[in-house]
């Protein structure tokens, strides 16, 4: 049997260490984990503190606690605020804080794991900004201009994080030396320059704790790739602090140059941001730390299939009233691709799929005109409200659901009395003339001169806008005759929403195939999460994870990982393979569909947190150990050398499908074994995919 999938070892994942802080409380050894978008939802990295909270707290328990600014709107919501015990070293510093006059929350973060959450609120301490930016300069010779508000507060936010620590480590020597206790053993770690301003402050002012700063991408990075340079190719013949200049951000890069160089130990996400960074940063990473997610695993593989289910059902409501007048194809034949993320036109890649959708538009005509797909872009724009015709579509498409449903009540009512009457019900008396009228009103209501729109929402300036222009240049207008079908949807999804009303997880789960062909992708949050619901998708070998996933899996495309070539071919040719892969996706039958997203799922273990936390981990006790010469992390070292080789099992890894034989009292009772997870026969699956060893 051919070897395709493999997972981390259970020895060499975070499983050893999931002792709820027991074994840091005996070591006497805290982490402060410090970013922006803590408890405060901006981008991806929200993402990563969140989903990293709970084994972070199953590890670490209250020896762990996160920072970050206080923003009201998310922190009301988030948060629940609670002081920490009078006696403890966190309290100690928060009341040496407040008696300078810095206002700060405490609490608990409402996410799994409920961490510790310090939150300081940047206006309590706006009067000293000048004084930290004069020393800013002072030591590191690094200036902020004025105007630059989020410079300014990030700088705010870092100084009062430096004093806090520093508050915090006398606190927490006293609280050892009163209570017998060994040295406190102090690790902070900071993402993105925002928050390294606050690692800065704490190497120039001299507070001895270890520090660890992770890149998620660097600020350099991502405006050189939106100003379509040829990125990759010429990293190592940038002038970085002349690149930077032009761009008016060299304050920000040096920030985030300083934190790198200033840490104990450096990190980044993926290879390539590592490689980025060794060019952009002037350092090489110490570390890479993939991103995981919490994977939460279903007892029986047919769970996350029916919530497939149910959630494409509402995309279909969606559809059929956006669609109406020209509701010409077939649901059952219609496949659901989507593209979702930051709108960065380029660095995402919605430029190439635009234009692989016209190219699948075209072998779809010519080959399959039976099957259509509706590709959906989710990307936050400006926009004046809602489309008329598209809230005119829900609204004519509900009542015709009511009418029916109220005419199919009358019609019911009526044959049940003739029937007590003893007489069979004559179908000429059973659908009335008002009905007929009804139902005609509904129909007239339904026509369209038009076609359907591109957009769910009025586009503010949209002559300028760069979906728009694509989709205008590729000539995808939603006809009749169009197999691509395309809807721009100009803000994030949520459950509020009035033409869809989903979560944007239940909505990942309806759609058949995300699409994800970036040029500039660090790691790529947007694929794992497809991967850890089971739904197949496209990525590149630009992103991290499309590394991470080529590295890992001998043959990612037979487990629904497409990763398109956009480093080692030229941008035609990126496209022809995008269309491609969509066209072949496009040809599997509904079986063929459901064996792929089996075969997704079951990479899910290779993006838990679980298994990824330990390279967090490792980062933590290597600045310890810098600092702190004389610790010994005897538990690590073994499971470190172990997942650094990165051993996998190699049979293919799930949950048990269902219990391994059924209950007495069914129709066909499963037979013995039949169901076990060993069980699963790679090579009649790949068959049935109509794809080789």
């Amino acid at each position: 049997m051919s070897r395709r999938i493999s997972r981390v070892e259970s020895g060499a994942d975070l499983l050893d260490f999931l002792d709820r802080g027991h074994t840091a409380s005996s070591e006497n050894r805290f982490t402060f984990e410090v970013a922006w978008e803590a408890a405060n939802k901006v981008g991806g990295i929200y993402t990563v503190i969140r989903s990293k909270a709970f084994v972070s707290t199953e590890e670490l328990g209250d020896q762990y606690c996160l920072m970050g600014p206080y923003k009201e709107e998310s922190a009301r919501q988030e948060v629940e605020e609670c002081e920490f015990p009078n006696n403890s070293p966190f309290q100690w510093a928060v009341n040496a804080m407040r008696t300078v006059g810095y206002k700060i929350h405490c609490g608990r973060w409402l996410v799994d794991g409920n961490p510790q959450i310090i939150l300081f609120d940047i206006g309590s301490a706006a009067w000293k900004l000048d004084e930290f930016r004069q020393e800013l300069w002072q030591k590191c010779n690094i200036g902020i201009p004025h105007l630059d508000i989020e410079c300014n507060d990030a700088v705010i936010l870092g100084y009062m994080i430096a004093h806090f620590i520093g508050e915090f480590k006398v606190a927490a020597e006293k609280f050892s030396r009163d209570h017998g206790l060994s040295e406190p053993k102090i690790v902070a770690h900071f993402h993105e320059w925002q928050a390294g301003v606050g690692l800065i402050a704490i190497r120039t002012r001299q507070i001895d704790v270890a520090t660890v700063f992770t890149t998620h991408a660097t600020l350099l990075g991502r405006y050189l790739c939106a100003g379509n340079t040829d990125f990759y190719n010429n990293l190592d013949k940038f002038s970085v602090d002349e690149e930077a200049g032009k761009r008016q951000i060299y304050h920000r890069y040096c920030l985030e140059r300083g934190g790198a160089h200033l840490s104990h130990v450096f990190t980044t996400v993926s290879e390539i941001t590592g490689y980025e960074a060794e060019h952009l940063l002037k350092r090489r990473p110490d570390f890479i730390t993939p991103n995981g997610l919490n994977v939460k695993k279903f007892s029986a593989i047919h769970e996350f299939q029916n919530l497939h289910a149910m959630a494409k059902d509402k995309i279909h409501e969606f559809v059929r009233g956006h669609f109406f007048g020209h509701f010409d194809f077939n649901l059952d034949k219609t496949l659901y691709f989507f593209i979702a993320g930051r709108y960065e036109f380029s660095n995402k890649g919605a430029d190439i799929f635009i234009e692989a959708l016209a190219r699948l538009n075209h072998h779809l005509k010519s080959s399959m005109p039976d099957t259509t797909v509706v590709a959906f872009l989710i990307f936050p724009a400006k926009t004046n409200n809602f489309n008329v015709e598209s809230l005119r579509g829900h609204a004519v498409t509900k009542q015709l659901r009511d009418t029916i449903n109220n005419i199919q009540q009358q019609i019911g009512k009526r044959m049940y009395d003739t029937c007590l009457a003893g007489r069979l019900p004559d179908s000429n008396q059973l659908l009335t003339k008002e009905d007929v009228v009804k139902i005609k009103r509904c129909l007239y209501s339904l026509q369209r001169q038009g076609m359907p729109p591109v957009t769910t929402h009025n586009i503010v300036d949209d002559w300028n806008d760069p979906v728009l222009n694509s989709i205008r240049r590729c000539n995808l207008f939603n006809t009749v005759n169009d197999r691509v079908k395309i809807v721009f949807h100009p803000e994030f999804l949520n459950s509020t929403n009035p033409l869809f009303g989903l979560e944007y997880e239940e909505f990942v789960r309806g759609c058949h195939l995300g699409v994800f062909p970036s040029y500039y992708e660090p790691w790529g949050y947007t694929p794992a999460e497809c991967t850890v619901m089971g739904i197949p998708s496209v990525t590149t070998n630009l992103s991290g994870f499309g590394c991470f996933m080529h590295e890992h899996i001998t043959d990612p495309k037979s487990y629904g990982i497409y990763i398109v070539d956009r480093r080692f071919i030229g941008l035609e040719n990126s496209i022809q393979q995008l269309a491609q892969f969509m066209f072949d996706f496009s040809k599997l039958n509904r079986r063929q569909r459901i064996i792929m997203r089996n075969r997704t799922e079951r990479l899910s273990d290779l993006l838990d947190w679980k298994n990824l936390g330990i390279y967090y981990r490792h980062a933590r006790v290597k600045a310890l150990q810098t600092v702190y010469t004389d610790y010994i992390d005897e538990i690590g070292e073994s499971v470190y050398s172990r997942a650094n080789s990165f051993n996998y099992y190699t049979r293919p890894v799930s949950a048990p499908p269902s219990p391994s034989s059924s209950r007495h009292t069914t129709p066909a009772p499963s037979v013995h074994g039949s169901d076990d997870e060993d069980s699963v026969d790679e090579d009649q699956e790949l068959h049935e995919l109509g794809m080789n060893k």
